[in-house]
């Protein structure tokens, strides 16, 4: 049986065509080259040797060869693409050089076999050029950022915990207990429209699309009769809406459509007073009571393996940073303890090690802010108690503006673990002010914050101070690859959208000359017989250009399609991620794929009237 290196040394034999590449020419004389090279499947042998080199140790040098491969493999499909081989066969070769299909190859920047291609799904993408050798510090939120939940596990804890306190606590019948949580029915971006029951999806001009009165769409005339025949916009922000723009708030998102539903089929089985808008407050009510009483933390603490993905990059992404000169530091709403549990799961010692909590997670910090209270913590002006964290008790110690001060009664100070003060310090509550302090920061333009919360982490953190942001959007994996499956789909919806402008413009014009009176009745019979073709030919692509984009629309998501567009306009949350975000990207972890040094450039901005000459 060969090994890992054999395996990985015959698959580079066959993708080069080279005899030489041989592990001491024990395969040359059963290999026969194909004459014609059959580029699909060399390229699918190569991305395999890649997966081999991912699962088993193999000689520094021959993954050095693997990794100059790389530069093979892109050459080799922009040829695919330039020679004109099939949609079909270059999405499948994207799959499989991009790890769409059977896992994710990790390759961190600073590993010996650092600066390989980064699979689309993994790439950071920049709306704003960022220098890293500008910033001297890299802050982290940790829910839902370094610490990314399971939706099928967490997100259904949180629903059934929510539907117990409408139950028990606010009065809402038994049979609720019944319904069940489809965690990928709702998606990132939405607007809850509270008085009305409605759930809508905008575009960025906060133009109404797709509309939903709980489970039942809602025609093109009610959408228009609603939200488009008003002497003044809405601006579609509280008290009247509910942003939906965090993947904790899929959950309450969901009960909300649920109870919309069931208050229209049984109006006598919710309380009295409970309108849309009071049904909405009381989700809220009920997702804040499992909050305060500790009911999710708990289930997730007892078994975080069953609530968060693990992964494994997230300590070589803090030390490369680390190690690269940044100060790194953690800021989380979430309190000590809890934070403590997850971070050691995600960074510390495994139960395996004969020790369920540790410390050791702390090394990878500079500064851990918990409690934080996040967005208002971004406020400079607000007066907010900083208190240092004894790890070991979760005591709080008084300190002044972070220095520690003699507790009442006491000439002495009393002050954490001598090994971890001159480490990490861990405190609760405080501002940004305080934060700037601990780390000796000079300008906010030097701190990269990354967060998944567009307005509690990102807008706040960018608008206020002017930090430098990175939104982490785990929904964007799966999206980038897909639009690369769709590519000609999209490309065959502009061609029909342009054959549809060309026959209205034709119409246009023939129905223009039959009014201006200067054509004879034969010519005019002519005209009518022309324009009659003309509408059915209209009508015809019409439908066949609706019916593609609709489909195209239900390949991202069945009811709410893509997450970044909106029909042809980007939808309102890639407006706000594009306004706030410097960067974004799926996954944290994926900054640990790139230099700690490097540039971050955008792509060139293009306007309707450069779009068709300029880009490439």
């Amino acid at each position: 049986m060969l090994d890992a290196a054999e395996v990985v040394e015959l698959i580079l034999f066959v993708v080069n065509g080279l005899v030489s590449f041989n592990v001491n020419n024990k395969f040359a004389e059963n290999v026969i080259l194909e004459p014609t090279l059959d580029w699909s499947k060399h390229l699918f042998l190569f991305e395999f040797s890649l997966r081999v080199r991912d699962a088993f140790p193999i000689p520094q040098a021959l993954n050095r060869k693997l990794c100059a491969c790389c530069n093979w493999r892109d050459q080799l499909h922009t040829s695919c693409t330039m020679d004109g081989i099939g949609a079909d066969t270059r999405a499948a070769l994207f799959e499989k050089g991009n790890g769409a299909i059977g896992g994710q190859r990790s390759c961190i920047w600073s590993s010996p076999e650092g600066g390989c291609d980064i699979v689309i799904g993994k790439q950071i993408f920049c709306n704003r050029s960022l220098n890293m050798k500008s910033i001297v510090a890299v802050g982290f939120d940790m829910d839902y950022t370094l610490a990314q939940y399971k939706p099928e596990t967490f997100e259904s804890l949180a629903y059934e915990g929510t539907v117990r306190k409408l139950v028990y606590d606010l009065g809402y019948p038994a049979e609720l207990l019944e319904w069940s949580f489809d965690w990928s029915y709702m998606v990132r971006g939405l607007v809850l429209d509270k008085k009305r029951g409605n759930i809508l999806k905008m575009d960025r001009h906060k133009y109404v699309k797709v509309a939903y009165h709980g489970f039942r769409e809602l025609s093109k005339e009610d959408k228009v009769a609603t939200y488009g025949n008003t002497l003044l916009r809405d601006s579609f922000d509280e008290p009247d809406y509910a942003l939906i723009d965090t993947l904790f708030s899929l959950a309450e998102a969901y009960l909300f459509a649920q109870l919309v539903d069931f208050k229209d089929k049984n109006p006598g089985k919710v309380p009295e007073d409970a309108d849309y808008s009071h049904m909405y407050k009381d989700v809220r009510a009920a997702v804040d009571l499992c909050h305060r009483d500790g009911t999710l933390k708990q289930m997730v603490a007892k078994d975080p393996k069953r609530y968060i993905n693990e992964d494994t990059s997230i300590v070589p992404m803090l030390k490369m940073l680390r190690e690269s000169g940044r100060a790194t530091f953690l800021v989380t709403n979430s309190l000590w303890d809890y934070t403590n549990i997850v971070m050691n799961f995600l960074c510390g010692l495994k139960p395996s090690d004969g020790c369920s909590s540790s410390f050791d997670w702390l090394q990878y910090f500079d500064v851990v802010i918990t409690g934080s209270a996040k967005p208002g913590f971004f406020h400079d002006e607000i007066r907010a108690n900083l208190f240092e964290v004894e790890p070991e008790s979760g005591m709080l110690i008084n300190t002044d503006n972070g220095t520690p001060m003699a507790q009442v009664g006491s000439t002495s100070l009393r002050l954490p673990l001598k090994s971890l003060r001159e480490g990490c310090r861990i405190f609760q509550g405080g501002n940004v002010g305080h934060l700037h302090k601990l780390l000796s920061i000079e300008s906010s333009s030097q701190v990269l914050y990354v967060g998944d919360h567009i307005y509690g982490d990102i807008l706040r953190s960018k608008k206020v101070l002017g930090w430098r942001t990175m939104l982490v959007v785990p929904e964007l994996e799966r999206e980038v690859e897909l639009l690369w499956q769709l590519k000609d789909t999209r490309k065959q919806l502009q061609l029909l959208r342009i054959q549809r402008d060309h026959i209205e413009d034709e119409i246009h014009h023939l129905k223009w000359s039959l009014k201006s009176g200067e054509t004879d009745d034969a010519s005019k019979e002519k005209m009518f017989s022309e324009l009659d073709k003309l509408q059915s030919q209209g009508e015809e692509v019409r439908l066949s250009h609706q019916q593609a984009q609709r489909e195209c629309h239900q390949k991202f998501h069945k009811v709410w399609g893509q997450l970044m567009k909106t029909g042809y306009q980007n939808s309102r949350f890639a407006h706000q991620v594009e306004r706030f975000a410097c960067l974004y990207t799926s996954q944290v972890t994926n900054l640990s794929l790139y230099s700690p040094d490097k540039y971050y450039r955008p792509s060139e901005d293009f306007m309707p009237h450069e779009f068709d000459i300029l880009s490439i």
